[in-house]
């Protein structure tokens, strides 16, 4: 079966350039598609400059966010090539070796797998996916100071999960991750309704829907430059908002949160926001003084 892969890009020409060249070479890829999601700066006019055969760019003329990004790149894929495999990826990622990425594809045939990621090294802490989070526990999530221990305790698997050489999990790492085409037609493509965040949630849920499991790998590892592009174009406060607006889409449609839930989510979102202006203003102030 073929193979492509779709590469999302906004304002981050670097990157994007140094994942091409980083994965030209390798032999189970046909295809290589950039989306440029209406950068607003040079970085289009550069990437058509590259002289690759298997490297298409393709321009939108709109953001409407990372799944719509996506969904426009696959179905590129999926009218050039067919039934095939789709691997999805952010630019700031860096990959070993060539044999990483036939091993995960690999995994694809196994009955019951909907999606396969790497374990993934951000920030020196490793990424192997997470469990759907309940209204409640984003609720609690929202709030300052004990995001994290809850996040440890409700959220993230304990490291036995981890011993074999894959582990299914609920949700995998949206930043690279493989999915079948086909599968990708059964669940209608990714939900356009968020422009950040939450698609990972989201297409767990379609998966789940399908009975089709997320699958790590745990002895694959990828490096992902943490959202270098996300922070050089969005402020905290921007990135906040949208993951929050994000949060409510998936517990209202996906979770069916109830009313008192929905109104928790917002009250919570709200609140934390106030104290993170507040923290950024002082912190402000202690720059100039």
């Amino acid at each position: 079966m073929k193979t492509g892969i779709v590469i999302v890009n906004y304002n981050d020409f670097n990157s994007t350039n140094d994942l091409i060249h980083n994965i030209k070479s390798y032999q189970i890829l046909d295809k290589i598609v950039v989306v440029d999601n209406c950068s607003t700066d040079d970085s289009l006019k550069k990437l058509k400059k590259i002289k690759e055969s298997k490297l298409k760019i393709l321009e939108v003329k709109e953001n409407k966010g990372y799944a719509s990004a996506i969904n426009h790149g696959s179905k590129y894929l999926i009218k050039q090539l067919g039934t095939c495999n789709l691997i999805i990826s952010n630019p700031d990622i860096i990959l070993s070796k060539e044999e990483d990425i036939i091993e995960l594809l690999s995994l694809l045939n196994k009955k019951g797998i909907g999606a396969v990621g790497p374990t993934i090294l951000e920030k020196q802490t490793l990424n192997r996916g997470w469990k759907n989070p309940s209204p409640t526990l984003d609720i609690l999530m929202n709030l300052p100071y004990i995001h994290r221990w809850i996040r440890k305790k409700f959220i993230q698997y304990k490291e036995s999960h981890y011993q074999k050489e894959t582990s299914k999990v609920d949700v995998l790492s949206g930043c690279f991750f493989c999915i079948s085409s086909s599968t990708l037609e059964k669940i209608d493509f990714l939900d356009e309704n968020t422009f950040l965040y939450y698609e990972e949630n989201i297409l767990f849920k379609k998966l789940q829907k399908l009975h089709l499991s997320c699958t790590i790998h745990n002895h694959i590892l990828i490096i992902h430059n943490h959202s270098v592009t996300i922070n050089k174009n969005l402020t905290k406060i921007k990135k906040y908002k949208i993951q929050k607006e994000s949060q409510y889409y998936f517990q209202s449609t996906y979770n069916h949160a109830g009313i008192f839930s929905k109104l928790l989510l917002k009250m919570t979102s709200q609140l934390t926001k106030i104290v993170l202006y507040f923290y950024y203003f002082l912190l402000d102030l202690k720059r100039k003084f």
